[in-house]
């Protein structure tokens, strides 16, 4: 009876089937409710958050840096380069087909090849060139599921780089929001620096007038000019800090620094209220986790791949072509020439190469989980830590301001006590001091608050419209 390896093909073809586990989220506990809460709006935040600022130098600059961060257009190569690479091992389920051509030039021994000759028969040419043409086959038939395995964590690989993208524009969007507000403060407080600085100088020039009509001593005179130059000390400080955030910006937006164009005199937006939503809807909203999924998903798969080494593989080889020696009827059909049929490879000793490549995959996948599973605790941890720095920064901003009024308050007292006699230039001194540290702490703590806000977002994951 004649057999076809075709057919012998087909019939196993049809008993493949897929070897390892399949793909299952590990259960994970979220919890029903945040512990600590912001002031929060039953809205979802938008796609582009950072517009609820209502800023529209901030927008700008979020929309540069989208467009022109670097970091950000690596990610984006990083995604074709997955893509390719799933193209690559989606190629190992269709028939390889190659081209052979090949001349070849022979020297054949003359004592071996006269040895097999009877008595008396001259010896043929020992040189000649030989002509080939070939067509060549290659196909593995995957019965253990290696190959569906293999695109699957190539697949998977692809989502984590396309998540991580998501991951990359959040994380750009928020140090571009972050470091605009800590601009902004710096604004604030070099303006509050300035205005103590212009009404030292007229102190300092007061104190001097009544030092020469002997109305004061030369103490306060003294006293007046070392707090104008820690004014002025204060807005050099300030001023440096500024120009290094400035610098931060031109960096995020993929710009020179000595081209970067930003307003000198920023403000601070008010902050927004932000929409919460619940814990179990993180695993949807952070890019971070679905990246930490998709790392999931690939080292599930290559468990399959692992797995299917110990069985045999089956291989269709074949070729087929034209074959002459000589070039004269090299085209002649005649000598057509072929070869057709099924390949086993089996595995028998491999030295425990394949036990621990299976034990490796193992591992690497219970990493993966407990990665993912950290990834999610960390990720609860970032919003309750931001929700706690929304409130607090808030409820300091109001005794801050409760403190400034009673600062300014004392200051005026101070100076009428002074005017009268009733007091040194040392309690003026302090009470000013004292206002003057007010006012930039408040400051501080409105840039403070605004960049929790923006923490708090960004642990949240950003935005998630209706089309998330």
């Amino acid at each position: 009876m004649t057999s076809n390896p075709l057919l012998y093909i087909a019939a196993l073809s049809l008993t493949s089937c897929t070897v390892g586990p399949d793909f299952k989220l590990p259960e994970v506990n979220l919890g029903s409710r945040w512990k600590n809460k912001a002031d929060v709006s039953d809205l979802a935040l938008p796609d582009a958050w950072w517009t609820l600022y209502r800023s529209p130098t901030l927008n700008r600059l979020v929309e540069q840096a989208l467009a022109n961060n670097q970091d950000l257009a690596g990610a984006l190569a990083r995604v074709e380069t997955a893509r390719a690479m799933t193209g690559v091992q989606k190629a190992d389920w269709l028939p390889q087909f190659g081209a052979q051509q090949a001349v070849t030039l022979e020297r054949l021994s003359a004592s071996s090849f006269g040895a097999n000759l009877p008595p008396g028969i001259p010896l043929p040419a020992l040189e000649r060139d030989r002509w080939q043409g070939f067509l060549t086959l290659n196909y593995e038939l995957d019965l253990w599921g290696k190959v569906r395995r293999g695109v699957e964590a190539a697949k998977a690989r692809e989502g984590a780089a396309v998540e991580q993208v998501a991951t990359q524009r959040l994380v750009v969007a928020a140090e571009v929001a972050r470091t605009y507000f800590l601009a902004a403060s710096l604004d604030s407080q070099r303006r509050i620096l300035q205005e103590t600085i212009d009404l030292r100088g007229e102190a300092l020039k007061l104190q001097q007038s009544r030092f020469q009509g002997g109305l004061a001593n030369e103490m306060d005179v003294a006293r007046a000019r070392t707090e104008n130059e820690l004014a002025r000390n204060d807005l050099i400080g300030v001023e440096r800090q500024r120009g290094n955030a400035a610098n931060a910006l031109a960096l995020l937006c993929g710009a020179v620094p000595s081209e970067f164009q930003l307003a000198s005199s920023l403000t601070l937006p008010a902050a927004p209220r932000i929409g919460g939503g619940m814990p179990s809807t993180l695993l949807q909203r952070r890019p971070d986790l679905r990246v930490a999924e998709q790392t999931m998903r690939e080292a599930n798969a290559n468990i399959g791949v692992a797995k299917a080494g110990f069985f045999p593989s089956f291989t269709l080889s074949g070729s087929g072509g034209i074959e002459s020696i000589g070039a004269e009827d090299f085209l002649n059909w005649k000598n057509k020439a072929g070869s057709i049929g099924p390949q086993i490879t089996l595995p028998l000793f491999q030295g425990g190469r394949l036990r621990g490549n299976l034990r490796a995959s193992k591992s690497r996948y219970e990493e993966s989980v407990a990665a993912y599973k950290q990834a999610i605790l960390t990720a609860l941890q970032e919003v309750e830590n931001a929700a706690v720095d929304v409130n607090a920064y808030a409820r300091q901003r109001t005794a801050v301001s409760a403190a400034l009024a009673a600062a300014q308050e004392t200051s005026k007292l101070a100076r009428i006590r002074y005017d009268k006699g009733l007091a040194s230039y040392f309690e003026v001194v302090d009470a000013d001091r004292t206002v003057l540290t007010t006012r930039l702490l408040q400051a501080q703590l409105d840039g403070q608050r605004l960049t929790a806000s923006v923490q708090l977002i960004r642990a949240l994951g950003g935005g998630w419209g209706s089309g998330k």
